[in-house]
């Protein structure tokens, strides 16, 4: 299983849940709906109050350029773009990010205090910030900090802020309308029941 499958499988319950929480809305277009949460135009169903606090969310800035900058970078090491869709700052992830830690302000101090630790470790190892590093050692440190079986006793702070970061990286890449797609979702088909698909039959070898 490559990373792209394996975030998949991360996402899947995510997904589930939104696609079943907007099933229940009755709506004649069967394609399937993706959360936008950055549209701030698409307030259909909510009430004043929550359109209020929607831009009012979107108003306010947390992230500094240089941390946005930064989040950018580790987004794209964690989904990059391949044969079948784009990569996270294709699908806006960094702007998912930026209204999540404003939606749940606890994510706040831990991205923060993250994005900070990873700038000293970088500084101290390679002489730059993390976004202002090579290809070669933006990789080599998100790859210590990936593998919490593998990571080293000092690494432990990091590996604790690579998991949230990789948690909402493929929580806003998959239910973006490109992660949407990447994962094949197609909708519901009423009255198009064709079978069982030809890879399970394979599968069970029926």
């Amino acid at each position: 299983m490559n990373r792209r499958d394996s975030l998949k499988a991360i996402s899947l319950s995510t997904i589930s849940t939104v696609l079943l929480l907007d099933a229940c809305k009755t709506d004649t277009d069967k394609s399937p709906k993706v959360i936008d949460k950055a549209n701030v135009e698409d307030t259909a169903g909510l009430q004043d109050f929550e359109i209020a606090r929607l831009k009012r969310l979107h108003s306010e800035k947390f992230f500094t350029d240089h941390e946005l900058a930064t989040i950018t970078v580790l987004a794209d090491i964690i989904i990059p773009k391949d044969e079948i869709s784009g990569s996270a700052s294709d699908a806006k992830v960094p702007e998912f990010i930026e209204f999540i830690v404003k939606d749940i302000p606890d994510h706040q101090v831990p991205m923060r205090g993250g994005l900070k630790w990873l700038d000293v470790q970088c500084l101290n190892r390679y002489g730059n910030a993390f976004k202002a590093c090579t290809a070669a050692q933006q990789l080599e440190m998100a790859t210590e900090m990936a593998y919490p079986k593998k990571a080293k006793p000092e690494m432990q702070q990091g590996v604790v802020f690579f998991n949230r970061m990789r948690n909402l990286t493929a929580s806003g890449f998959y239910t973006s309308a490109m992660g949407i797609k990447d994962l094949g979702y197609v909708g519901n088909a009423p009255n198009k029941w064709e079978g069982v698909p030809a890879d399970v039959l394979k599968q069970y070898n029926l």
